[in-house]
């Protein structure tokens, strides 16, 4: 998955000041700003300077030996650089740039999407000891935005439940999945999602593992469950395109190596039920 890395990624907060030879995350829209026909390499926080300088940036994790800061930009990029559209930066490389800029854009939506108090109107500020912003009016504090939601295998026996999305440009099969909604466990998530989708009961859930999915603020749990009762699928057509149930010689490989979804078909594909 694509936060598989062979180097420390270390997002404990620290409100420090960037130095010239720190990495920049800068950001327009959805877009990050990277080297021309580099992939995904990024530019120094000395390279954008002086156009870019204090209070312009903000710390937002460390990856390895180097320090990341975030930063936006406006107009047309640095000569030397373009922005990268973040569905095109999922498919260079390497790994951990991938991974960096995704990270970097879901915290440069969350201090994007609270530029003010929610609870009064007046402008939030940083917090000094942790990743939240303060109103200093009311005292509102929030944190940021991170969706559970749920990745779910329904097997039966030697065939494996695969969907496709309505509506979406990924139009690859993919597995049931859905967001937690309040007051509910994941395991209740689960069968719910299962069932408003494609109207099938589920018994024997198995939890495998978690991603997070930063692309969309979310923290995917994978879940293997089996088939209870009819086979009958019923479409939710809101939501799905297609669903069908396939065997291992019909499931079609994974060729993007990045997701929980792409991982868990695959582990079925080629060592049946985990």
């Amino acid at each position: 998955m694509f936060q598989d890395l062979d180097m420390r990624y270390d997002n404990s907060y620290r409100p420090v000041t960037p130095v010239g030879e720190d990495l920049a995350l800068v950001y327009q829209q959805d877009a990050v700003l990277a080297r021309e026909g580099e992939g995904l390499c990024f530019p120094r926080v000395g390279e954008l300077c002086p156009e870019l300088e204090p209070p312009s940036w903000r710390y937002a994790f460390t990856l390895g030996e180097a320090r990341c800061f975030l930063g936006e930009w406006k107009g047309a990029p640095p000569s030397g650089f373009r922005f990268v559209p973040s569905r095109e930066a999922r498919g260079l490389g390497p790994r951990e740039a991938v991974f960096a800029a995704a990270v970097g854009e879901s915290l440069h939506r969350w201090y994007g999407g609270t530029r003010f108090c929610g609870r009064c109107g007046e402008p939030m500020e940083d917090s000094q000891t942790e990743r939240a912003r303060v109103c200093p009016n009311c005292g509102c504090t929030v944190y940021p935005k991170i969706c559970p939601a749920v990745i779910v295998a329904v097997t039966d026996g030697d065939r494996l439940l695969l969907t496709k999305y309505q509506g979406r440009a990924f139009t690859r099969y993919a597995l049931v999945a859905g967001f937690n909604e309040i007051g509910e466990s994941i395991e209740d998530t689960v069968r719910r999602e299962v069932w408003e989708e494609t109207g099938l009961r589920v018994k024997n859930l198995r939890y495998y593992k978690s991603q997070p999915w930063v692309f969309t603020d979310s923290l995917l749990m994978g879940f293997y469950c089996e088939l209870e009762g009819s086979d009958r699928i019923t479409l939710q057509k809101s939501e799905l395109s297609e669903a069908g149930w396939f065997s291992r010689k019909e499931i079609p490989e994974d060729y993007s190596n990045i997701s929980l979804t792409g991982e868990m078909i695959q582990r079925f594909r080629c060592a049946g039920n985990p």
